[in-house]
């Protein structure tokens, strides 16, 4: 029997039971008043028809006033805003579930993409030796971090996941039972989380769903492309961890908050082994072996329970226990349950004691602050002259420094939290090894000397040959593009070298982030990103240097939601590219690698994107001269529309009185300020990406995922070089792949919800240069594609984001419905604060559901 198309079982799968599933939750009781899921269904239709007639947000909310309440105050009317408000979130909880549920449906799990693919195409081609080898040698890191861009507190992602089994069995009591339970238990969290709680929230994915699928996916390999005959020396996947080590810019990150994160990392993993021990133990009955299993079960017991900080069993001491009951079970027992024994194993060789690796971030500036201190608390270490030195002799100074300072010495608390920084990372590693936390990512890096700063950290603490690596984060246009020249300076540096050379020579680069798009628009971040690895990679090859790179998924391998595993596939020869390793964050982390069936499906991609570069067809993404200089010229006229675009007068006032920036600080979704200096001005360079992106999307504007790529397209379009473009994109995935993610952001992008702005007195010429980009942008993209419709050739993806969009758009119309009123209120002679106040709370609460609706918005 053939399966339905990809579509048609999505429709099956998802629309029609969130229809069934939705009638149910909005006949459901869960306040006093019991017509608010009578009235949602009316006025989300309302809100489609108005939209099309082309009335406001204000004119829609009143049309439905009229219509179906009568004669109400207003605070009847708030009150309906906010049960709306609870009723939509919640349905976006049931599609969610709903989709997780069907994911292995509407996704071929072993398809194009998947392990069993890859073995199948290797075989079929006569690469089996080049996949062995491969797989020996490439690594996956996906690197989880606590950006808000989720709120979902744990009772709600409990209910998410027993929800999602209960529609997977289609168990029609548990679903209502649960949606009752969904109605009823708070989203909103009253105080905002620390760093500690947003480490313990990401941990439940680590525990009951990276830690079985990364295991099942090692012994498929070992089990079905290695054999068993030759040995699978490498661990494939690693996990990084943010939460409790990223402090730039969160000043609530102690470091008594990373150890407590590292112990609990160390537990958590700890626990899950104890846990297949137990079962292990009731299987592995036999003479011998009962013994060994019941003596681990014991000592991981203790280290988990009773241990305060006591570790009863070393890690090569499990390793070798289970490596003699694997030899007994081979020798004694006809092999009997081995294929748990080396689940077992693998995952240990995986994760050993630390489970993910605790990254260290801090921004460049901050070092420079600690320096100064530094300089002023013990000026017996630097030359009377060394703030009027040039960078090189600032680098040979630092790069001989030595001292055993104690942060006790220094008052300056950054300067406190920098230096106890350093020594937390040499205690995790006594405690979770090495593994534990060796990376020390240097944000906003710009030149050489940032990078010999933070390493002369390491020397001023008395820690000689740190197994530590320093990461620099070039994210602006300008450091981007002399990133290899500061690399080269570093490769040569005698001090930086030999750190490198006690390092296996591997050096790990981060490239533009999130903050390369706010800084340069979507092509010249990409287009600066991909040019800046090449240049890289050149000079780390002309080195001998094995360079890594790290990518922000906000950044070019997935901005406005696209597929990251086909960047990566995109890649070509000339970008170094044995490793894939890039940040998850907020709702992509549910998204993406949330269910067993989602995390494996993901992870099975990223890695069969290395393999399509080194095994399968690794000259076939080479971009020509002419396709650089077709792609270099677009960047530069989209970098210059957007320059043009973010120096507007009205640019920052627009992002503070139109949309819901000044509201993400309410909303208690994470533990960093949304400003990495707490001023009273805006200043666009000190705003973090994630309200930047997120306001946009808010508005349904998706700036960032799309302005200036319709401009560029335009010129080539206007001066008969239109086959130029039409080339580049017939036979570069690289830049197929940027358009498809901007045709992604367009997608989700709704211009009528603001199109009452155009007439604006002070806005509207601003709103109108927004939305002729869009327009142009995807005018373009149509024609350059061939498509008649946006995410045409990904018909699934277009139906799910357009469910999505549409379950909030009433949300949506209410947050601008307030916006307006708040706006109003103040104009007015005598404003009603505590008006002012309900409305400025409406759109708070209102931001939540689309959020995570979104799912992959940043």
């Amino acid at each position: 029997m053939y399966s339905l198309p990809k579509l048609e079982r999505f429709e099956q799968n998802v629309a029609s039971k969130f229809n069934i599933y939705n009638s149910i939750f909005i006949t459901l009781p869960f306040d006093e008043i019991n017509n608010t899921g009578v009235l949602l269904p009316l006025f989300a239709d309302i809100c489609e028809h108005g939209y099309k007639k082309n009335q406001s947000p204000e004119e829609i909310f009143d049309t439905f006033v009229t219509k179906y309440l009568e004669n109400p105050t207003e605070d009847e009317k708030t009150s309906l805003m906010f049960r709306f408000i609870q009723y939509v979130e919640r349905q976006v909880v049931l599609f969610d579930a709903i989709e997780d549920a069907s994911f292995d449906v509407v996704n071929n799990m072993e398809g194009r993409g998947s392990l069993r693919n890859m073995k199948e195409r290797a075989e079929q081609r006569f690469k089996k030796d080049e996949l062995i080898t491969f797989l020996n040698t490439f690594k996956v890191r996906t690197v989880l971090t606590a950006h808000p861009t989720q709120f979902y507190p744990g009772s709600v992602l409990g209910i998410i996941t027993d929800l999602t089994e209960a529609i997977k069995i289609n168990d029609l009591n548990t679903i209502k039972e649960l949606l009752a339970q969904l109605g009823k238990t708070p989203f909103i969290k009253k105080e905002k989380p620390t760093p500690f709680d947003e480490a313990v929230s990401i941990i439940w994915y680590l525990e009951n769903v990276f830690y079985h699928t990364i295991g099942e996916m090692m012994q498929y390999v070992q089990k079905n492309i290695f054999k068993n005959k030759t040995s699978l020396d490498n661990d494939i996947f690693n996990l990084g961890f943010w939460p409790g080590g990223d402090r730039d810019g969160n000043p609530f990150v102690t470091t008594e908050i990373t150890l407590k994160v590292a112990d609990r990392l160390r537990t958590a993993i700890l626990k899950c082994y104890y846990l297949d021990i137990r079962k292990l133990k009731r299987k592995l009955t036999f003479a011998g072996v009962e013994e060994l299993i019941s003596s681990i079960e014991n000592k991981l017991y203790r280290s988990v329970f009773y241990s305060e900080g006591t570790i009863f069993i070393s890690q090569d001491e499990l390793a070798n226990d289970l490596q003699l009951i694997k030899s007994l079970l081979i020798k004694k027992h006809q092999s009997l349950y081995l294929d748990e024994i080396e689940n077992l194993i693998s995952k240990l060789n995986v994760f050993g004691y630390h489970f993910a690796t605790l990254d260290i971030r801090q921004n460049s500036k901050m070092h420079q602050t600690v320096f100064q201190d530094i300089i002023n608390t013990k000026p017996e270490l630097f030359p009377s002259n060394y703030n009027e030195l040039d960078e090189i002799s600032k680098i040979n100074i630092l790069s001989n420094i030595k001292a055993d300072l104690n942060e006790k010495d220094f008052e300056n608390d950054v300067t406190k939290k920098t230096l106890s920084s350093i020594k937390a990372i040499k205690s995790i590693q006594e405690r979770n090894g090495e593994l534990g936390c060796n990376r020390y990512i240097i944000s906003n890096n710009e030149n050489a000397l940032n990078v010999i700063e933070a390493l002369s950290l390491f020397q001023l603490t008395n820690w000689k040959n740190p197994s530590v690596d320093i990461v620099p984060l070039f994210e602006s246009v300008e450091d981007l593009q002399k990133a290899d020249k500061v690399m080269e300076q570093l490769y040569t540096n005698p001090i930086y070298k030999n750190h490198l050379s006690n390092r296996k020579n591997i050096q790990t680069i981060m490239l533009g982030f999130s903050d390369g798009t706010k800084d340069g628009g979507y092509l010249m971040a990409n287009w600066g990103i991909y040019n800046a690895k090449i240049a890289i990679s050149n000079m780390s090859r002309k080195h001998n240097i094995n360079v890594v790179f790290f990518d922000g998924r906000g950044g070019p391998p997935a901005r406005g939601g696209g597929k990251t595993n086909q960047f990566y596939a995109s890649l070509g020869p000339e970008i170094e590219n044995k490793q894939i390793q890039l940040t998850v964050q907020g709702q992509t982390i549910s998204s993406n690698f949330g269910t067993l069936d989602s995390c494996r499906y993901n992870l099975e991609n990223l890695l069969s994107a290395g393999a399509n570069n080194q095994v399968f067809h690794h000259e076939e993404n080479h971009l020509t001269t002419k396709e650089k200089e077709v792609m270099q010229k677009l960047s530069e006229i989209s970098y210059q529309k957007y320059i043009d675009f973010k120096s507007h007068p009205k640019f920052v006032p627009y992002l503070e009185n139109m949309s819901t920036l000044n509201y993400y600080a309410k909303t208690n979704i994470g533990s960093r300020p949304s400003k990495r200096k707490q001023s009273s001005q805006l200043n666009l360079d000190d705003l973090r990406a994630i309200p930047f992106v997120g306001s946009w999307s808010q508005l349904k504007q998706n700036v960032p995922g799309f302005f200036g790529v319709g401009t560029a397209l335009k010129y080539f379009e206007q001066n008969e070089k239109w086959d130029d473009v039409q080339n580049l994109y017939n036979n570069s995935l690289f830049f197929k792949t940027l358009l498809e993610n901007s045709m992604m952001a367009l997608s989700k992008s709704f211009f009528p919800l603001t199109a009452y702005m155009k007439n604006d007195p002070e806005y509207g010429v601003f709103w109108n240069i927004i939305h002729t980009e869009y327009l142009e942008t995807k005018r373009l993209l149509l024609k350059i594609s061939g498509f008649t419709e946006l995410m045409e050739n990904y018909p699934d993806g277009k139906a799910s984001v357009a469910m999505r969009e549409k379950i909030v758009l009433p949300l949506l119309t209410i947050q601008q419905y307030a916006l307006l009123k708040i706006k109003t209120l103040k104009e007015s002679d005598n404003p009603n604060e505590k008006q002012i106040a309900v409305y400025e709370k409406i759109v708070t609460r209102s931001l939540f559901g689309n959020i995570n609706a979104s799912r992959n918005s940043a």
